[in-house]
């Protein structure tokens, strides 16, 4: 097997993807939907996904945090044993499913509006036309290509693109929030980053 073509092929194929994700008027509004709730009402954002999703959404929750919105992650599971007492009613939810039909996620959508209706939902899925889907109010899709793995199974390019997908999540609301290199370095005190964001020599 030629290890360095298969690295480039991979390399090609990812590329490809994150470059054929939709982009739609929902990411405005999610940007937009996170200001509001988190900035301006107070509340927070809850991220959850199940699986090689819910690291990813763990992932975006904590990279929100450092950026100045405040953000928590809910594994799908321990919601339905208590963690659902996180939630309060001016919360914005952001899930993640790459097939939009993961149980556990759609139990955790139920329970959360069964508690608060009003709760906001962004949804980033490979299936735009999944349950999930036509429960969200964005829908950040992420075009739905193949998986690199030779099996086509194990989650390689979805992961990679819900975490792209993140990622322009919270940059552009830390442009809208004005967020600045003091602000990062009064939340991200130690290691290289801090000593960068605070000028140290």
């Amino acid at each position: 097997m030629d290890i360095l073509q298969s690295m480039r092929d991979i390399l090609v194929a990812e590329s490809k993807a994150i470059s054929n994700i939709p982009i739609t008027d929902d990411y405005i509004k999610a940007v937009d939907a996170i200001i509001e709730h988190v900035h301006n009402r107070k509340g927070k954002l809850v991220t959850s996904g199940m699986g090689k999703a819910g690291q990813i959404a763990m992932n975006i929750a904590t990279t929100f945090c450092s950026t100045g919105t405040p953000a928590v992650n809910i594994h799908p599971s321990e919601a339905q044993h208590g963690d659902l007492g996180l939630l309060q009613p001016n919360d914005i939810m952001l899930l993640i499913s790459n097939s939009g039909k993961t149980r556990e996620i759609i139990d955790f959508v139920t329970l959360a509006r069964n508690l608060y209706p009003q709760l906001p939902l962004i949804v980033i899925t490979g299936n735009a036309d999944s349950e999930l889907a036509h429960d969200a109010d964005y829908v950040l899709a992420t075009g739905g290509a193949a998986e690199v793995c030779p099996l086509g199974l194990t989650p390689t390019t979805s992961t990679t693109m819900m975490t792209v997908i993140g990622d322009v999540l919270v940059v552009n609301v830390m442009k809208k929030t004005g967020f600045t290199k003091a602000d990062y370095a009064k939340r991200h005190h130690g290691g290289y980053l801090g000593h960068v964001s605070r000028g140290d020599k």
